[in-house]
């Protein structure tokens, strides 16, 4: 008899649990994303806390702790999933024009709207959480660098750029920067520094 019971504890035990997104309710999980958004314009990112979200959006606390693992996924989901969704990739016929446009694009964004406080946290955040790097990686980071990846392949593919080229470390060379202006705020992102930058990249890139 004891044998049985203990079957049947392991045999719950190996269930699979299901996964929370299938038990959010769809109301109170926009309420929970919209209280985030309106306190990350009211407040900043560091003005922002689990507590005023749940009061905000008239949950408990644990509703948010069932479905997010801290503040920074909510904050996450709330605004980067956003802001890289549908990434268009710039095709002008030239890889400079291009490379604008998709700066062009990452400067509106992060200049005109609450994601660049919101990246600006979070990115600060990933520095003492490994989760938070992952997702910032995944749902911001990577389609853009998907898109200036395809960029650099059709201009290497024209013949307008050098065939021998590390494509991540031009990556990283062009958006390095965009991320040092944005954390420490001591020069401006907008239209004349997207040209500079890119031809300051193009000198090494181009065939």
């Amino acid at each position: 008899m004891p044998q049985k019971v203990e079957n049947k504890e392991k045999k719950k035990q190996s269930l699979p649990k299901v996964p929370s997104s299938r038990r959010r309710n769809q109301h109170s999980h926009q309420a929970i994303l919209k209280a985030a958004t309106e306190l990350l314009e009211e407040k900043g990112y560091g003005g922002v806390s689990i507590e005023a979200i749940a009061a905000r959006a008239g949950v408990g606390k644990q509703t948010i702790y069932r479905w997010w693992s801290s503040k920074a996924a909510v904050i996450m989901e709330a605004y980067t999933s956003e802001a890289a969704r549908n990434v268009p990739t710039p095709e002008t016929g030239s890889v400079k024009e291009d490379l604008c446009q998709i700066l062009r694009q990452l400067f509106t964004i992060l200049t005109t709207t609450t994601t660049g406080t919101a990246v600006t946290g979070l990115i600060a955040e990933a520095q003492i959480d490994p989760n938070v790097v992952e997702a910032f990686r995944e749902q911001f980071v990577k389609s853009r660098r998907e898109s200036t990846r395809t960029i650099l392949e059709q201009g290497i593919a024209r013949g307008e750029l050098r065939s021998d080229l590390n494509l991540e470390l031009v990556i990283d060379v062009m958006y390095g920067p965009i991320w040092y202006r944005l954390l420490l705020k001591h020069a401006p992102l907008d239209d004349v520094f997207a040209e500079e930058l890119v031809n300051l990249v193009m000198v090494g890139i181009k065939a």
